[in-house]
């Protein structure tokens, strides 16, 4: 289920909606009247919001909820320790958060890319949900999973997994988990 959180990208969502169905072989809905306020994740001293707040609304908000959820912002978001983050996921778990705030081409004060901008964000939402079925990331750079902390790293890699992750990703949609051994 994805859900967006104003102000999100709606003009994008259908793209993302048939990628998440595609690329994970499951059923990808959205939900826009869900009554997730993001206001209380709002840090004025910061201009940005909580990522991990809004993880745990979206928990509270479906706590029956059995498939994936993802929340879908143009808000910039944050964690304590970093500056900005470009989402957060629950590691094998249900919720997973992503901004598209800093993938548009006009933050960096370059003209609007909207193909380049669909490209970023199906990354960044196959790399979070990715976390939920247990990924972690991953040393490849051209792999989906590899860590993004700057947009230009996202650019780079590819929207696809490397095998290795592939495996442990299909192992999870199967129910079966198989051990992760780190990259030589």
């Amino acid at each position: 289920m994805v859900v967006p959180i104003a102000p999100a990208p709606l003009e994008t969502l259908e793209g993302v909606l048939k990628h998440i169905g595609e690329r994970f072989h499951l059923p990808a809905t959205l939900l826009a009247n869900h009554g997730i306020d993001p206001a209380p994740a709002y840090d004025a001293s910061r201009n940005q919001y909580y990522s991990s707040f809004l993880l745990a609304s979206l928990l509270n908000t479906f706590p029956r909820h059995e498939g994936k959820i993802l929340a879908i912002t143009g808000s910039d978001l944050f964690v304590p320790v970093l500056t900005y983050v470009f989402g957060e996921a629950q590691l094998d778990g249900t919720a997973a958060v992503v901004s598209s705030f800093r993938l548009n081409e006009r933050f960096y004060g370059m003209p609007e890319n909207k193909s380049l901008f669909e490209q970023r964000l199906i990354k960044e939402v196959v790399h979070e949900l990715g976390h939920t079925f247990g990924l972690v990331h991953c040393r490849r750079y051209d792999c989906v999973m590899h860590s993004s902390t700057a947009v230009e790293e996202i650019d780079v890699k590819s929207e696809n997994f490397c095998p290795e992750c592939e495996g442990e990703l299909q192992s999870s949609i199967a129910g079966v988990r198989r051990p992760r051994y780190p990259l030589g």
